[in-house]
């Protein structure tokens, strides 16, 4: 097998769709690492760094899965995962809360708001790609 054919996408390489990960954060040197891994395992990443900016993407993009963090420069994480939820156009994508916030009443806000998951940042990644795996599967 050629060096080339190894670095192509896992998808590339079997033939099957990509799947894509919305990540909106604004924290943009996580974020980009973040985007990196998940890219070099075969998923197509987007990047948003503000909460309204993320919303219209996830909207106009429909990603298989929304990596949302809740502290967000113009807008509450709550309010858009709620958005994210409750809109035609996403209902039904999974949505995945990392964040540094804590404590029970948040975690049942994110569940209440329409997160599958909630995951404390600093996180493992390998942590976090078991959830994304379990909810969009291996591409």
């Amino acid at each position: 097998m050629s060096s080339q054919l190894l670095e192509e996408p896992l998808a590339v390489q079997t033939g099957r769709p990509q799947r894509s990960i919305l990540i909106v954060d604004d924290d943009k040197e996580q974020t980009e690492v973040l985007a990196t891994r998940l890219t070099r395992l075969g998923y197509r990443t987007l990047q948003a760094h503000r909460g309204h900016s993320g919303l219209a993407m996830a909207r106009q993009h429909r990603p298989d899965l929304v990596i949302l963090d809740l502290r967000l420069p113009d807008a509450d994480g709550f309010d858009i995962c709620t958005e994210i939820d409750g809109s035609p156009p996403t209902c039904g994508t999974p949505i995945i809360i990392v964040s540094g916030m804590e404590g029970a009443d948040i975690i049942r806000r994110s569940w209440g708001a329409g997160c599958r998951y909630y995951v404390r940042k600093p996180y493992d990644p390998n942590a976090l790609l078991v959830l994304i795996e379990q909810e969009i599967g291996r591409v």
